[in-house]
Order: structure tokens, then sequence, then C-alpha cells
């Protein structure tokens, strides 16, 4: 159903549908292990010893694993329980809260990207989470809710973008999404999630003005035509508009918008 001809009843639906999303999504970003707990990522190549300022024990990464080792002083936990001697370590892939490696409430997290180890300090005191007080975000409005179509590549490519350290590196993408906005035909390249949901990373004319310097969509998996759903009041700020700590990619060539996209998440609101 186009935008132009849905009933009051399904764009009041859709209005607290958004009011939903964005309750949770600034309930998500607040939480004890949220975004704004990060308070560091530390890459071991900066530190050839092993030892991470303020953080309990030496860390060395070895192939395919890194490896941990602590006294009983550190005060470490791995798996919930006291910590001493040697561990083999993998990237951690559940939700923060549950990572392996923890010291009181900071949960210590193990990242691997491009072949380089890292340690993210999530703090749940942490002072960005402390002075959050809401994310600013405009309400939904049916005209930035697009009919879109996916065109997937023949095979998936990899472009490497800066990413918000300074640090370039590579940025998966699998196809690409065509919408219509006033008129004008407009393209974002996306990468395919595991579920088959999409990703973009887009900027657009009030990037940097009025909104964040970037930020993320993430529509729903395309339905067998290819059609998706290009929905704009659902655009997301990156983990690093945050926290500073976050690697976020920077938008790949030919995802800047020429419009302003006036919808969705904007900017974060300290108090």
């Amino acid at each position: 159903m186009s935008t132009e001809t849905r009933r009051p009843h399904d764009c009041g639906q859709a209005a607290q549908d958004w009011k939903h999303w964005h309750q949770e999504r600034t309930a998500t970003v607040s939480a004890p292990y949220g975004p704004l707990s990060l308070t560091g990522t530390h890459w071991l190549s900066d530190y050839p010893e092993g030892h991470i300022p303020g953080t309990p024990g030496q860390w060395r990464g070895d192939g395919e694993e890194l490896l941990l080792s602590a006294l009983a002083a550190d005060g470490l936990t791995v798996d919930g329980k006291p910590f001493t001697g040697q561990v083999r370590l993998t990237a951690d892939r559940g939700p923060i809260g549950e990572s392996r490696v923890a010291h009181g409430e900071r949960r210590l997290v193990v990242l691997s990207r491009e072949g380089l180890w890292a340690v993210r300090d999530f703090d749940p005191a942490s002072a960005a989470r402390r002075a959050f007080r809401a994310i600013e975000a405009t309400p939904y409005e049916t005209r930035w809710a697009l009919p879109g179509t996916f065109r997937p590549y023949e095979s998936a490519r990899t472009v490497r973008v800066e990413n918000a350290d300074g640090v370039e590196r590579g940025l998966g993408l699998g196809g690409e999404i065509a919408f219509e906005l006033d008129g004008a035909r407009h393209t974002l390249q996306v990468a395919v999630e595991p579920d088959g949901s999409l990703w973009a990373v887009f900027a657009d004319a009030t990037s940097g003005n009025s909104s964040y310097r970037f930020r993320f969509l993430r529509p729903a998996a395309p339905a067998e035509d290819g059609s998706v759903t290009v929905d704009l009041n659902r655009a997301l700020l990156p983990p690093c508009a945050f926290a500073d700590h976050f690697i976020c990619p920077f938008p790949p060539p030919g995802n800047t918008l020429p419009v302003a996209i006036e919808a969705g998440e904007r900017n974060r609101v300290d108090g």
C-alpha cells in the first residue's frame, strides 16, 4: 500500500508503533550496558606488553585467540567466577552484560576486527550514561515511509571506508535499495544481515547540521519480489553518537543523499 492511500487508522497505528519503537530505543541506549556505558576500546597492538591502563590483567593476542592472565588481586571474574591463572578467549558474540570477563560491574568485552584484537570496557557508571537525557527524534510522518526495491549484487562487495576512530576498514555490501522521494529517485547501498534484514549507513543534507553527521537505517528483510519498506522515520543514530569509543563506519561512496531527511533520530540530548 502506498503512503498516499493509507487509511487514517493505518497512519494512526504506524505512529503508535513508531512511538513504541522510540521508547524502546531510548530504554536500550540508556540501559546499564547500552552504548552510553562504553568507556574505552583498547587495541592490543597499542599495548605490546599486554597491560591496558586502568584495566586489570594481562591481555595478549595469540593467533585466533586472546590470552588473558590475571592474579587474584586483579579482581577479575570469568564466566561469573573469581579468576586467576590463564584463559583463552575468543570474541564475545552475545549481549554485553553476558561477556565472559568482568571486573565488578564493568564488563570487559573481547573484540576482533580484521585480525586485530581489542578489549572494550563497559561501565554502567560512565559519565555519558549519567548525563544522557533523551534521543532527539522527529515524530512519525507518513511521507517518510516509502516503498522501495532491493536489488542484490551478483556477488558481495567490500569497500574501504573511514571509521569513526579515523581508521579505514572494509564494509561489506550485498546490494542496494531504490526508492522515490518527492518525485526523485534515490539509492542506498546496503549490507545484508544473517537474518536477511538490511543495513545502510547514510548521510543527507541535515548531517552535521540539524542531525548527527551520519545515521543508520535497518529495513526488514525484503519480500521475495524484492519489495521493501524504506521507513526513514526509523533512521537511527549510530553507536558512536553515544560514545566516542565506537568504531562506526562512515557512509560508503554514493550513500550521501542530496536531500534533507528531517526524520527519525537526530541527536543525543544530555542534561
